[in-house]
């Protein structure tokens, strides 16, 4: 396959207590790196596809660890803008069964909050690409970094890239000026794959499925066939939709299943029990990481593409740390319905 992929995003130092420490009672952090768009290029590099990622870095250490991050799993950096002072930081609280996980952000001033249109060279970077991914984490950072966002996805457009997006709303973050449902449409507008989860669509957009429970720990998937036709009736260029859905019994047990309307057909994936979840940050990133490679490998079968996405993102629960490090072979094990954990020998 001759396919090149861009991701652009914010990618961080993550600090996370060790197993269920609350931040009240820990003395010591578990460093890694992670970010949205950071984390579908892993994914995609260790399914064997050649993915740069873009964002901006200051020079100094911590820039440099991450850098050698990126190097050891084949993510392409050569794209990356340098300038700023600091890496943006987020600290994480693991939850466990009634407690909810916790994250705090340290990224305001990070280098990429501080980007400005311009400093990136899209018509480089997009020279010989055929897929563009953003979240809408990356707009919310900052003025600036929805600006160059803007400039990326009109880039892509006019090249004929494919574009993608996760919608990701994260409250927390809108601070700069402007609500997400002020900025959004015009950036989801040069879309052609969207991706949300069960409160993106609302969040963002105002739109919501009928006699849809989250907290029951099941959810309908049928329920969310009217989001999808609403989402694609507020964005005609948009060539299919896809939510997740979480079903949240407690922190550690979720059912995780999703679905993908691509104008005519909704198309359903199996439903997976994760009763001991590892770790469940990116698993949205995992999923749109599976769902971006099953796009591009198997042309024309969105059922398929749809199933590699929820078992990549399921077999992610199981792994510490923002990033998917699993492979094609392990994904598709799973699908063949072998989820029995045997040892491999």
């Amino acid at each position: 396959m001759n396919n090149r992929i861009v991701t652009f995003g914010e990618i961080m130092l993550r600090l996370a207590t060790p197993g269920f420490e609350r931040f009240s009672q820990t003395r010591q952090y578990n460093a890694t790196f992670g970010g949205g768009e950071a984390n579908v290029a892993v994914s995609l590099a260790n399914f064997g596809l050649k993915v740069d990622y873009v964002t901006r870095l200051p020079k100094n250490d911590i820039a440099e660890a991450c850098l050698m991050d990126l190097r050891r799993y084949n993510v392409g950096i050569d794209k990356i803008i340098y300038g700023g002072d600091r890496v943006g930081i987020y600290f994480l609280e693991n939850g466990a069964v009634a407690r909810p996980s916790k994250v705090i952000y340290d990224r305001a001033n990070s280098a990429i909050a501080e980007i400005k249109p311009g400093m990136v060279n899209w018509d480089s970077v997009f020279e010989g690409v055929t897929w563009f991914h953003w979240t809408g984490i990356t707009p919310a950072i900052s003025e600036g970094a929805a600006l160059v966002c803007k400039e990326a996805i009109e880039a892509a457009n006019k090249k004929g890239i494919t574009v993608s997006t996760d919608l990701n709303f994260r409250k927390n973050l809108w601070k700069w000026g402007k609500k997400a449902s002020e900025v959004m449409p015009d950036l989801v507008s040069g879309c052609d794959i969207i991706l949300g989860n069960e409160e993106d669509a609302e969040k963002v957009f105002g739109i919501q499925p009928a006699g849809a429970d989250v907290t029951g720990g099941h959810v309908e998937a049928a329920a969310y066939e009217s989001v999808c036709r609403q989402m694609m009736k507020k964005f005609p260029g948009a060539k299919k939709v896809i939510v997740t859905l979480r079903g949240s019994v407690n922190a550690n047990h979720n059912t995780w299943s999703g679905v993908l309307f691509d104008g005519t057909k909704l198309f359903e994936a199996p439903v997976y029990n994760i009763t001991h979840i590892v770790d469940r940050v990116g698993g949205g990133d995992s999923f749109m990481g599976g769902l971006i490679y099953g796009l591009i490998s198997f042309p024309g079968q969105d059922q398929k593409a749809l199933d590699f996405a929820v078992a990549a993102s399921c077999l992610k629960h199981t792994i510490t740390g923002d990033f998917n490090l699993v492979t094609v072979k392990e994904v598709e094990t799973l699908l063949g319905g072998d989820g029995s954990g045997r040892v491999s020998r």
